[in-house]
């Protein structure tokens, strides 16, 4: 097996074998990490019921994420094998610890506390391990514990049935089934070892065979065979006076209970269990010692009448206060739990509504009873909400919510807003219409208020606020472009309906962040505070902390919900949270019962490498040095490469020599981007952003590519994204398109005469990415007029018919230089059409010219995601580095505030 590989994981050695096959470590080429494989049993694997059984646990077992327990990656095949992807934990088991002798007190409850702490999580799922042994439990050298092999005696065993396990010849013929080993048998309940169902309390069970291991350093069940082991199971008590003097009465009373053999009368829930070991290492098991002396031996003779008939009174009296105590109200512990699942998240690419993109908006939102989470998935080629109730396993998807954006609830919980097609719209969580209530491009998102009205905002605007029962909207306020603020966005509305929480950007740089305030405004007076903070997307807690992100940073600062003032200074509480640079999007949410739901930031690189895709799908990298590369451009004689680098807010652009090898910079403002070249290759055309405060738009230049000539202003910064995307062959046109209130626009700009630009389309849908043929009478574009992104062409310029060149959705379109064919992307494949312009238009069928395309670096405002070489036979892509990223998940904390408490009162910092 060795050097072997599987899917896209290499073997490098052999870790261990045992019924339920043999483990390796292995090398997981894509994400570069080493993961174990465990290589299912030929007779297994080979079995199609049991493998379907075996899938459908496995997806379960999957959504466990817990810190303690080791993590399962997924499932492969290959060369007919299969094999379980799981996570790889160094250090010895608990085992191989135990062969060394008994373990120190601390020590043993530590680690008892960890499996206790991971058997909960699990159990709270519905999730039993059903094979918790030492060798199943692994130590890493930072005394962290991993359970390893998770519900897999189950999943490997399948649908069994009790009347089947009874009636097997001999008890170990129980014990012999795929997954359960001799060594396992002295950790099965007694139920396990009758044959019967078993229950979390086998668990329990297992859990404290464990501890009386660790504590004994010999097995609490014992025997030369499995009969043997399993006879004892039933029948025999542990040693006890094995145990050490040093464990505490509180600790034996546990594996007392925990080691009844009749499953009714032992310790019910593993959570007592974890409480039991909690109290031991902090020492309260002290109160629980014997009375040092008897009463009895200070007392002889008719002394002794007295002293009963004193004890009589005090027992009474005692009796009394104990039922009265007992009666007293019981002071609820509030638990603070976490759980993940993994979702499909929406591409980074434009969406079929607002043609902007998807990662600039929040994806999760969570009811405010906490009981519902709704997040934004993907959906085919488009996306749709989500609705998964935190007491069930699956989500549901939200009918009428197709092209969502910014998904957030009602006050009841009972209705979903959410954004879409240009639109903001509202939903029933029981399904149902959409129903639509008012226009609403490129949105910032919205927040409910108690009063039944939304309040929302829209890019480069102020606040809204319009009926949840449907209104024309009324416009809240507006920037103030003498203090350079551009635009509003992220509203929230306080408890009580009276004020809102909302982002002022500002600044000249990409994202409008340099120079962001977060700000509270009241809704009646009107009055606002710039509150003394300094991040984006600020939301309010019950425990009354205003929470906000500052580079993925999660703080939480007091706050004065009636003077709308911050009281002291903010305190970091969590990192990683995932935030988008360019619009100030954070993805977290808490509920009003306290509950956090947030997407973490995970550690895919951005930095991409120039490469060609060839028509046999053969990838070839560039000699370029790594870099966050967007829209790359070939001149016309293919020899060189324009192309948009970004680093943090800031974007440039670079001409790379394919030949030579050089990269060279060619603008140095720190804010152009997309370029284009002339015809002749002589000149570059980029947009560069211009002015300050509300006056920050993006203008068109052109520049000599060789960097020998200043820039000239082709069309100057009246809009606030201007993208250049095509010049004529006789370099008469340039096509553009912008942001409108309306959405995206194509223009024509003549560079000659009065080089006033031209609509090119006068229609209420969005259109962008026009791209002249090579003979300079066709323009191909993408619009949305059908629901969706989709290629047309149309003459230039005009008049004329229009033909729909994709079906299934497309962008991105490239003529061949000998204008014979025409290249566009859909669903991540690179196709084409054959084009006869003579005496007619007229387009083949779409084929797919290469279907493995490259993980693409997501960009902000992309002229274009490839380029085509002069012969046509190779296409030019930015690679992203890492092929996959991570998989994006979502992240739930139940009871968070009471950790947030916790962590404020401490002054600890995550």
């Amino acid at each position: 097996m060795l050097s072997q590989t599987i899917a896209h994981y290499r073997i490098q050695s052999k870790i261990g074998a045992g019924g339920m096959g043999e483990v390796y470590r292995a090398m997981d080429t894509k994400l570069v990490r080493d993961v174990a494989l465990k290589v299912l049993p030929e007779a297994f694997a080979s079995d199609p019921t049991r493998m379907a059984r075996f899938e459908r646990e496995a997806k379960v077992l999957a959504s466990l994420n817990h810190s303690n327990i080791a993590a399962i990656y997924g499932l492969e095949e290959s060369n007919g094998m299969r094999a379980l992807v799981m996570e790889l934990v160094e250090g010895p088991t608990l085992a191989e610890r135990i062969k060394q002798g008994a373990l120190p007190l601390d020590e043993a409850l530590a680690i008892a506390k960890q499996i206790a702490e991971g058997l909960e999580y699990a159990h709270e799922r519905g999730i039993i391990h059903r094979d918790l042994k030492p060798s199943n439990v692994k130590v890493t050298v930072d005394a962290h514990v991993k359970i390893l092999d998770f519900g897999l005696a189950k999943a490997l065993e399948g649908e069994t049935n009790e009347e089947e396990l009874q009636n097997s010849p001999t008890l170990s013929a129980a014990a012999t089934r795929a997954g359960v080993l001799l060594g396992t048998a002295a950790y099965m309940s007694p139920e396990q070892a009758r044959g019967k169902r078993v229950d979390r309390r086998a668990d329990v069970w297992a859990f404290g065979c464990v501890l009386y291991e660790m504590l004994a350093g010999r097995d609490a069940f014992g025997g030369e065979t499995t009969s043997d082991i399993l006879a004892c199971v039933i029948r025999a008590e542990p040693e006890w006076n094995l145990l050490p003097a040093s464990v505490p009465p509180r600790i034996r009373e546990l594996l007392r209970r925990c080691l009844q053999k009749d499953s009714k009368q032992r310790l019910q829930a593993i959570g007592d269990a974890r409480i039991a070991v909690e109290e031991a290492i902090r020492g309260s098991s002290a109160a629980d010692a014997p009375a040092a002396k008897s009463l009895t031996h200070a007392f002889s003779g008719a002394g002794m009448l007295w002293v009963f008939a004193a004890l009589g009174l005090v027992l009474g009296a005692a009796i009394a206060g104990f039922i009265a105590w007992d009666l007293r109200p019981t002071p609820t512990r509030t638990v603070v739990s976490r759980f993940s699942f993994v979702f499909t998240p929406p591409e980074d690419q434009p969406s079929a509504s607002s043609g902007y993109l998807l990662a600039d908006y929040p994806v999760v939102a969570i009811s405010p009873d906490g009981t519902e989470l709704a997040y934004v998935g993907r959906s085919g080629e488009t996306t749709q909400i989500f609705l998964r109730q935190l007491d069930r396993l699956d989500p549901q998807p939200l009918a009428g919510t197709l092209n969502a954006t910014s998904p957030f609830f009602s006050p009841d919980g009972q209705w979903v807003g959410f954004f879409a097609d240009g639109k903001l719209k509202k939903v029933s969580i029981r399904g149902g219409e959409a129903t639509t209530l008012c226009d609403a491009q490129i949105n910032r998102s919205g927040s409910w208020g108690p009063n039944n009205e939304i309040v929302f905002a829209t890019i480069f605007s102020g606040l809204m606020r319009v009926s949840a029962n449907g209104s024309p909207p009324e416009v809240l306020n507006s920037p103030d472009s003498k203090k350079g603020e551009v635009s509003y966005r992220w509203p929230e509305i306080l408890p009580g309906g009276k004020a809102v929480l909302f982002v002022i950007a500002g600044g000249k740089d990409i994202g409008f962040f340099s120079e962001s305030k977060i700000a509270v405004e009241r809704l009646d007076t009107h009055e606002r505070k710039i509150l003394p903070l300094h991040g984006t997307y600020p939301r309010y807690s019950t425990t009354g902390h205003l929470l906000f992100v500052n580079e993925g940073r999660l703080f939480a600062a007091p706050f004065d919900l009636k003077r709308l003032e911050v009281t002291g200074p903010p305190v970091p509480v969590l990192d990683g949270v995932k935030t988008v640079a360019t619009s100030g999007a954070a993805n977290f949410m808490v509920s009003d019962t306290g509950s956090l739901v947030y997407v973490p930031e995970n550690s895919w690189r951005r930095e991409g490498l120039l490469a060609w895709v060839d028509r046999r799908n053969q990838v070839h990298d560039l000699a370029a040095p790594a870099r966050r590369y967007g829209s790359p451009q070939l001149s016309p004689d293919g020899q060189r490469v324009a192309v948009s680098v970004f680093s943090g807010g800031k974007r440039d652009v670079w001409v790379y020599e394919i030949f030579h090898g050089t990269l060279t910079r060619l603008t140095f403002d720190e804010s152009s981007a997309t370029p284009v070249w002339s015809p002749d290759g002589k000149r570059i055309v980029f947009s560069t952003r211009r002015g300050s405060g509300a006056g920050v738009g993006e203008a068109i230049v052109s520049k000599a590519a060789d960097g020998s000539s200043a820039e000239e202003t082709v069309v100057s910064g009246e809009s606030v994204i201007q993208v250049p995307t095509s010049l004529s062959p006789d370099g008469n046109f340039l096509a553009f398109w912008n942001v409108a209130a309306e959405g995206r626009r194509i223009w024509m700009l003549p560079l000659r005469g009065d080089r006033k630009p031209q609509a090119f389309l006068e229609t209420k849908f969005s259109q962008q990415q026009a791209r002249f043929s090579r003979d300079g009478n066709w323009v191909a574009y993408t619009s949305d007029e059908s629901g969706r992104w989709e290629v047309y062409v149309q003459p230039f310029p005009g008049p004329g018919g229009k033909w729909q060149i994709s079906k299934d959705g497309g962008g991105w379109p490239v003529w061949s230089h000998d204008g014979r064919e025409l290249f566009f992307i859909s669903s991540n494949k690179l196709m084409s059409v054959e084009v006869t312009t003579r005496p007619g238009f007229s387009a083949s069928v779409p084929r797919i010219v290469a279907d493995s395309l490259p993980s693409l670096v997501p960009t902000f405002a992309s002229s274009s995601s490839y380029d085509v070489s002069p012969d046509g036979q190779r296409f030019l892509f930015v690679k992203a580095i890492a092929e996959k990223g991570p998989p994006e998940e979502v992240r739930v904390v139940l009871n968070w505030t009471e950790e947030l408490k916790q962590l404020l009162s401490s002054g600890k910092q995550p």
